[in-house]
């Protein structure tokens, strides 16, 4: 079984950081993809940035330039790093993992999801 855990979330001022981290465990093997998403309060959930094992990473027009994401294999770890957050920024961040596993099955995870709330 494969489990998929963010932390980071809270709440921060606008102009203010966050990172959130997403950890993958269990019986994965190969990861191919981890990316985060994330959905806002009565809005349908939209990509934030990903980033493949091999390739480029890729991000949300609206947070180019203020969001960062990067891996650490090692670790089977995912960032984000949140900078200049706006308001609009608020919702709950879900890490997202594609892999495989031991026994060679195809996996897409979920994360139960971590909050964001930019406010003043």
């Amino acid at each position: 079984q494969v489990q998929v855990v963010e932390s980071g979330g809270g709440l921060v001022q606008p102009g203010g950081s966050l990172r959130l981290s997403c950890v993958v465990s269990g019986s994965i093997k190969r990861i191919y993809q981890m990316g985060w998403y994330r959905q806002a309060p009565g809005k349908q959930r939209e990509l934030v940035a990903t980033m493949p094992s091999v390739g480029d990473t890729n991000y949300a027009g609206s947070v180019k330039g203020r969001f960062t994401i990067s891996r650490d294999n090692a670790k089977n770890t995912v960032y984000l790093q949140m900078n200049s957050l706006k308001p609009e920024d608020t919702a709950v961040y879900y890490c997202n993992v594609d892999g495989s596993t031991f026994d060679y099955r195809a996996i897409n995870i979920w994360g139960k999801g971590t909050l964001v709330t930019v406010s003043s």
